[in-house]
């Protein structure tokens, strides 16, 4: 999905380099020899580099695959200019981090999220089961738009969606990190222009004023 086929050198490479960067990712950022911050730090340059090569060797061979690398390669800025090799390592890069912990952990909820529902997992089970068949019978492989027509386990449109509101009751991110543009006040505390702030997501999606009882498991709440 990202790369497409890779040589077994670059995945070995892109591995090691990864799960160094991963390790230092949140330890105390103290850059001298031998930390995991400064470890982290080297294996973010060797990434780049890595990358550097798998999109060189892309570009020389001309090749147009459909994965992630192929539409960073075909991308254009506001300005409509194509996408810096800088820019799309780190595109890629921030997906890596975005894609690992998180998709484990959601998935993991929705096992468990349907364990506990049986008839809504007999309903998924047989809406899988449906588009199995679909695959199997037309002989192509699971596709996004078949993904896009599912809808008890994800759906854009007004459908339950277990998915979404697994990622409402887990909050798999928590809070994110944003800095204030003006002085606002908020239930009589001042946060000055220019201070750090941690929205909480969970606070949000449990937040009754916003989702009638929100320790419920409901995915009929997004219909």
């Amino acid at each position: 999905m990202i790369f497409g086929p890779l040589e077994a050198r670059y995945r070995e490479e892109l591995k090691k380099n990864y799960f160094i960067v991963d390790k230092g990712y949140n330890s105390f950022p103290t850059n001298i020899p031998g930390t995991p911050y400064r470890k982290a730090l080297q294996a973010r340059k060797r990434l780049s580099k890595i990358l550097s090569d798998i999109i060189s060797e892309r570009k020389e061979k001309k090749l147009l695959e459909k994965d992630l690398l192929g539409c960073l390669l075909n991308s254009k800025d506001e300005k409509g200019q194509v996408l810096t090799d800088d820019k799309i390592a780190d595109n890629i890069i921030g997906t890596l981090f975005a894609a690992q912990d998180t998709t484990a952990s959601v998935m993991t909820w929705i096992v468990k999220y349907l364990h506990d529902n049986p008839k809504l997992l007999e309903a998924v089970k047989a809406e899988q089961k449906a588009i199995k068949i679909l695959t199997e019978e037309s002989n192509q492989p699971l596709s996004w738009s078949h993904t896009r027509n599912m809808p008890i386990t994800y759906k854009v449109t007004k459908n339950r969606q277990v998915i979404l509101e697994t990622l409402r009751m887990a909050s798999i991110i928590s809070f994110t990190f944003r800095e204030a543009v003006a002085d606002v006040e908020y239930k009589g505390y001042l946060i000055p222009k220019g201070w750090k702030v941690m929205p909480l997501f969970r606070n949000i999606h449990h937040n009754p004023d916003f989702f009638i009882d929100p320790q419920k498991f409901d995915p009929s709440r997004f219909e």
